[in-house]
């Protein structure tokens, strides 16, 4: 395997023209750089700012995690499903910390896939890289279908019944128009984001402080207290492991570091910020949700639940801005992962793990199309089957395997210290914080369904043969 920071005969990067790639400079210099004009042959534009890293992290996780998760999770928990969500927020704050110190030293389009293939391999990065690529497939289809049951529910709110058959087409549509949208620009797609997420924030501060105040009795009467574990302490952790798809958002920020403005400052406070954020926010609803119904009922409504806690509390109005919210929430989610997905098959492509045709870049819009189709059309694939809990929890089991070697990788990059590698975020707590993290990744792991574990190794396995057969060559030159 080449050394990160080498060439194939063993020159560091600068020695020749040839190894360094596509025109790139020595990352030191880019830190140092103003990235909001760094922009070169082969690269992709750096246009999103600290507000759009937020918006990124923030939408992809808030929508499968307060409109979609709340009535299964607390079917599996009760109202222990609260712990479950700050579980959850806790091993993506122990990984995001990591891979913010990561980011801020090989701050290029790629994430998770492109620092673990500098910290530990080729055959590591390429698993991961494609194991990430088809983990943000599950994701993204996972949201779309989430967006297809809060349209019909929409609908049905203002008089208009439709089949539940309609559920896919309508995901399916939704998809492909936001995959159309991501082609015409990442600067579009982010406007929309931010606008999204701003205005599903505001209702959710509305709806949250009503459903608070009313469950500690300042407006109505107290919710008599349930018990908070009626199933015991394994479906907590089990119940953790399905919902942490709900934070899969921090680590899309990475995918996307090679399009940021000044990643060492904004990449760390976007990753961090967006995981602190959104867990306090799924732990207040899931109190919020459990205090308006029980989590008996609350399991039975499925998941449109929290359409009636907004109806408990608000009343139509309530329940209008819920539906609003949900689709708000799952479109932002969907549009997010498309755009990250889009930038893991990207820096595969740039490394030559899959054809390099794929990291093609459209000359009016300047975004990765071949990328964008690669993502998109496998997305649609997935919508069409419909199944929900599983499409989460394969994407999860393949977000904490790159998890995990994220952690591992920044141990590997701490030992050896090559000379390439100077972060401007070093994580705190260091060595303690990356194996808490790695244990906590793997860890839940083991409390999936076997359902999706075996689904994922399939995965994992289906791409290392990859690598066998077609990239098992592929060197490195350097941090790209």
């Amino acid at each position: 395997m080449t050394e990160p920071g080498r060439d194939a005969t063993g020159g560091s990067p600068e020695s020749t023209e040839e190894s360094a790639p596509h025109g790139e400079t020595d990352p030191d210099d880019v830190a140092e750089t103003d990235e909001a004009t760094y922009t070169k042959e082969g690269e992709l534009e750096r246009t999103i700012g600290l507000t759009g890293g937020l918006s990124i992290g923030i939408g992809t996780m808030i929508g499968a995690g307060i409109f979609v998760f709340p009535g299964i999770a607390a079917g599996e928990a009760g109202p222990a499903a609260a712990a479950s969500f700050a579980i959850g927020a806790v091993v993506a704050l122990l990984v995001a910390l990591p891979a913010s110190e990561l980011g801020t030293a090989m701050p290029r389009s790629g994430g998770g896939y492109y620092f673990i293939s500098r910290g530990l391999g080729t055959l590591a990065g390429s698993v991961v890289g494609l194991s990430l690529w088809l983990g943000l497939v599950f994701a993204s289809a996972f949201y779309l279908v989430g967006f297809g049951y809060y349209a019909i529910d929409s609908l049905a709110e203002v008089g208009i019944v439709v089949d539940a058959a309609f559920v896919v087409p309508i995901a399916l549509l939704f998809g492909a128009g936001l995959t159309v949208l991501n082609v015409t620009g990442t600067e579009n797609a982010a406007k929309l984001q931010n606008g999204v997420v701003a205005l599903l924030l505001s209702l959710l501060v509305v709806f949250l402080g009503a459903g608070i105040a009313d469950a500690v009795g300042l407006t109505g009467q107290s919710s008599p207290p349930e018990t908070f574990a009626p199933f015991g302490t394994l479906p907590i952790v089990t119940t953790a492991a399905l919902v942490f798809t709900s934070y899969l958002g921090f680590a899309q920020v990475a995918t996307v570091a090679g399009e940021m403005k000044a990643p060492g400052r904004n990449l760390p406070l976007a990753m961090v910020g967006s995981v602190v954020i959104v867990g306090v926010l799924y732990v207040v609803t899931v109190f919020v949700a459990t205090s308006a119904f029980g989590s008996n009922r609350l399991a039975t409504l499925g998941e449109t639940a929290m359409v009636e806690v907004g109806r408990h509390y608000l009343g139509a109005a309530g329940a209008i801005a819920i539906l609003f919210g949900g689709l708000l929430a799952t479109v932002s989610s969907a549009n997010a992962s498309i755009l990250s997905t889009s930038r893991a098959v990207y820096a595969v492509s740039r490394d030559g793990v899959i054809p390099e045709w794929a990291s093609r870049i459209n000359l009016r819009f300047g975004t990765p199309h071949v990328a964008l189709g690669l993502a998109g059309g496998p997305i649609l694939l997935l919508t069409a089957t419909g199944q929900v809990t599983v499409l989460a929890e394969v994407a999860s089991f393949l977000h904490l395997v790159m998890y995990g070697l994220l952690c591992v990788a920044l141990l590997a990059l701490r030992r050896n210290e090559p000379d390439w590698y100077d972060p401007s975020f070093r994580v705190p707590g260091y060595p303690a914080v990356p194996v808490l993290g790695a244990i906590g990744s793997f860890g839940m792991i083991a409390f999936m369904q076997l359902a999706s574990q075996l689904i994922g190794l399939g995965i994992m396995l289906a791409t290392a043969g990859w690598y066998g057969y077609y990239a098992r060559d592929v060197e490195l030159k350097g941090v790209l």
